[in-house]
């Protein structure tokens, strides 16, 4: 008997992480232009930014940590996905179904807040 509802729910699973792994990025992003913030507030309003500095670099080294947390659950996600679904039987996957997109969605957003964390250290 086929069940397409197990393959639904993986995907589902999928994009949850997907959706989850976007917000820690976005929040990582917040957290790590925040110091800039911090620091251009302190450059307006006291002539000596050098303790500003040091907690514009926290802020920055924090907001960095979260989105290659976010990245990497997506990019996780994403795997762990494609080896449950090589484990389900071919009368559970729905024909005309494109079972690679959500994967590569997962892959492609993973590699690009990569590439975010990357740029936000430089």
């Amino acid at each position: 008997m086929s069940d397409p509802r197990i393959f639904f729910a993986a995907e589902r699973t999928l994009l949850a992480w997907i959706r989850t792994g976007l917000t820690i990025m976005g929040f990582g992003f917040v957290v790590a232009r925040f110091g800039l913030f911090l620091n251009l507030l302190a450059t307006q309003h006291v002539a000596s930014v050098a303790p500003v500095a040091s907690a514009s670099h926290f802020s920055n080294g924090i907001g960095i940590a979260l989105v290659l947390l976010g990245a990497i659950s997506m990019i996780f996600a994403a795997a762990q996905h494609r080896r449950y679904i090589s484990t389900l039987p071919i009368a559970d996957l729905p024909p005309l179904h494109n079972r690679t997109f959500p994967v590569a969605l997962g892959l492609i957003l993973g590699s690009l807040g990569l590439a975010l964390a990357v740029y936000l250290a430089i």
